[in-house]
């Protein structure tokens, strides 16, 4: 490890010590931070993965009969239900808190007659899987938005341990390291400075 390129002095040995001290009640912050975000993150990653099956399970349920609904309905009507929306869903996005990472918290808004009857269609035309396809979608977005809550949650959570450990590994294997070699070559340099002078008195006293 390269010492660093400073004077061998007594005041940059009290610097340097102060900046060791600095780096290294930093690198127990940081550490335990980090230790804190995988405690959380490996959490969340269980509950992620468990709702996404969930999610995924109820999709292929409405797939499944939504593609049964097209095999007796011409696919134009279909596509004439799905062209004009009955209404708008907002989705409100805030923030929140976890361990200095501001992870997204939604929530839906839409009209309670969308969940009543969620496309203004004639029922004369249509059949049961199709309606039962519809239902089964629209009780899926608020599990949807969850679901894309979570994953997001997770995503900036594992950037946010991969920054704390490169910052982690660079206090513990470079910035540390590297100050206390220079430091010690300090004081090694001083002791020889030192040394220096009383042989040097001595020789002088001898003279005398």
């Amino acid at each position: 490890m390269a010492r660093l390129n400073v004077n061998p002095t007594r005041m940059e040995l009290t610097k340097l010590s102060n900046r060791l001290s600095t780096a290294v009640r930093g690198h127990k912050l940081l550490k335990d931070k980090q230790d804190e975000l995988m405690r959380r993150f490996v959490m969340l990653a269980k509950e992620t993965y468990k709702l996404r099956g969930e999610v995924e399970e109820k999709l292929t349920g409405a797939m499944r009969s939504f593609t049964l609904a097209k095999a007796t309905i011409p696919e134009s009507y279909i596509e004439e239900l799905f062209a004009i929306p009955a209404d708008k869903v907002m989705v409100d996005m805030t923030h929140h808190n976890i361990m200095s990472v501001k992870v997204p918290k939604m929530q839906f808004h839409y009209n309670e007659d969308l969940r009543k009857s969620p496309l203004k269609y004639g029922y004369l035309n249509s059949n049961a899987e199709l309606d039962a396809a519809i239902d089964k979608t629209l009780d899926l977005l608020p599990e949807l938005l969850k679901l894309t809550e979570k994953e997001k949650t997770c995503q900036l959570m594992a950037d946010e341990i991969e920054k704390t450990r490169r910052r982690v590994n660079a206090l513990e294997y470079l910035t540390i390291p590297q100050l206390e070699e220079t430091i010690h070559y300090i004081k090694m340099k001083l002791e020889e400075n030192e040394r220096a002078n009383i042989t040097r008195l001595i020789k002088v006293k001898d003279m005398q």
